[in-house]
């Protein structure tokens, strides 16, 4: 270590935060460099993130904003960071990520090691068993409305490490640079996309929601996960003061209620006898609701359950058209099946945790989609619809193994 450095950090420290960043991949920043680019001088870059770092003068450049599309129509702003960026805010995270983990709350799930969104889902189910209410919260551009000085308090409550302090301030003014060369300065948020953003956006729900809730309505459980979080109560005016509570809240640390996408819902099932127009809530890519569910003994009834939801398995659809597999006339089916399964395996392994069945009629679509592949590959099954999916259903008899959601099916049958 050059004992003229006023900051200690390890040379080490910036090629673990190096491998994290290369196993994450992701898009260049306002530099245009890539990962692969980053590369063809991978010492000289390192060397030159771990002297500036160390002397102080590491100064990040503008973070590069794209517009990425919703479902609903709208976009969500996303600030890309260079890769040597991200290399640095990396070599950050890791040292004050220990620091912050003991002391976060347990039903905070969002971008923390050992915890996951089907924790969150599954905790979340298991309490609106329990609570026949649920106020479902939404912040209205929470990462783009933190409070910079509140969150550096926050930071200053748990480090006195002065390279730390630094860096994360010069990333909170760090400007945004628009896709037409255009820069704006910041005064608030942080970039969603950055590397140390989601522990600094933990950081500042948890002082001001986690701890606040814990305090001031330790009998009201919650689950969230980032900002995306869910309250359970027991009443309905219970649920109703809890959101002025939280308006009132939010207001004084600079967020605001989406009012329109926060709201109250009442979980039916077939134990809640109450008529209540709102009855289902989404979280995390499930919609909760009530749905028809059997006892081990063989017993129908309806339970408050979670399954995918509508606008996750819109977004499947769309990824699955996106492909255009029925162009790829010039792949076996084995190859097409190699090229896929490992997106089909990553969603089965999500959306298929709950209520397993409504996944069904989403890989439904794919099925229709490689039987359009069959008739276009093969002559005599041109034109033929009914044939095509005759031959695709043979083909899953044979080899039920081949494509991951064929699998599915067969359970499927099998019941």
């Amino acid at each position: 270590m050059d004992k003229a450095k006023p900051f200690c950090i390890s040379k080490w420290e910036v090629w673990e935060a190096y491998k994290r960043v290369k196993a994450n991949q992701g898009a260049a920043g306002v530099d245009g460099q890539s990962i692969a680019e980053f590369e063809e001088d991978l010492k000289d870059n390192l060397f030159k993130i771990w002297n500036r770092m160390s002397s102080g003068c590491y100064f990040p450049p503008p973070v590069r904003r794209v517009e990425i599309p919703k479902d609903n129509g709208g976009t969500r702003p996303l600030g890309i960071p260079t890769v040597a960026d991200r290399i640095a805010q990396t070599v950050v995270k890791r040292y004050l990520e220990p620091l912050l983990e003991e002391h976060f709350h347990p039903d905070s799930y969002g971008y923390r090691p050992e915890k996951s969104a089907i924790e969150a889902i599954g905790v979340a189910r298991q309490r609106c068993w329990r609570y026949d209410w649920v106020l479902d919260l939404d912040i209205k551009g929470f990462f783009d409305s933190i409070d910079h000085g509140l969150l550096m308090r926050a930071v200053r409550k748990h480090t006195d490490c002065k390279w730390v302090l630094l860096y994360i301030e010069r990333w909170l003014k760090a400007p945004v640079q628009f896709e037409d060369g255009s820069l704006v300065h910041r005064d608030k948020g942080t970039p969603q996309g950055g590397v140390i953003s989601p522990l600094l956006a933990n950081l500042f729900l948890h002082y001001v929601f986690d701890t606040w809730m814990h305090r001031q309505y330790p009998q009201i459980p919650f689950e969230r996960y980032a900002d995306d979080g869910i309250c359970h109560c027991r009443s309905k005016a219970k649920a109703e003061g809890l959101r002025e509570s939280i308006e009132r809240r939010f207001a004084e640390c600079g967020l605001e209620l989406n009012v329109q996408k926060t709201k109250i819902v009442y979980c039916k099932d077939d134990d809640r006898r109450g008529d209540y127009p709102e009855q289902k809530f989404d979280f995390l890519g499930y919609t909760f609701r009530p749905r028809r569910a059997k006892t081990r003994q063989g017993r129908f009834f309806v339970g408050f359950n979670p399954a995918i939801s509508n606008k996750a398995t819109k977004s499947i659809c769309d990824t699955m058209r996106q492909w255009k597999l029925h162009r790829r006339s010039d792949k076996s089916l084995d190859e097409l099946a190699q090229m896929i399964n490992p997106v089909l395996r990553g969603w089965i392994n999500y959306y298929g945790h709950f209520y397993k069945s409504a996944l069904y009629r989403t890989f439904q679509h794919l099925n229709n989609i490689l039987a359009r592949w069959a008739s276009r590959k093969y002559k005599r099954l041109k034109e033929h619809k009914r044939r095509a999916f005759l031959w695709l259903q043979n083909r899953v008899h044979r080899q039920p193994r081949l494509f991951a959601h064929w699998q599915l099916s067969q359970a499927k049958a099998g019941q």
